[in-house]
């Protein structure tokens, strides 16, 4: 199955390098694979992970580990993020 993966912000490095200005990657996947288990397969440190969307529906911290992901999904993760 294959979804897409988008990495925003200081998350962009997990990217390879010849995508992180379009911030996107496809990814190709196992079926029944998880939210969590793209974000450590990609090396992502979990912590790091403030607001995770799958085809723009928020997805918690406690469904990342159940929610699986179905091919064609979009799944866009920004980092925490402060402001002023």
């Amino acid at each position: 199955m294959k979804i897409s993966l988008k990495l925003f912000a200081s998350l962009a490095v997990h990217l390879p390098a010849q995508v992180r200005s379009t911030h996107r990657v496809e990814l190709e996947l196992a079926p029944g694979v998880t939210v969590l288990e793209v974000i450590q397969g990609q090396g992502i440190p979990p912590g790091q992970c403030a607001i995770v969307l799958v085809d723009g529906v928020w997805v918690a911290q406690g469904e990342r580990a159940t929610r699986v992901l179905s091919d064609g999904e979009v799944l866009a993760i920004w980092p925490p993020v402060a402001g002023g």
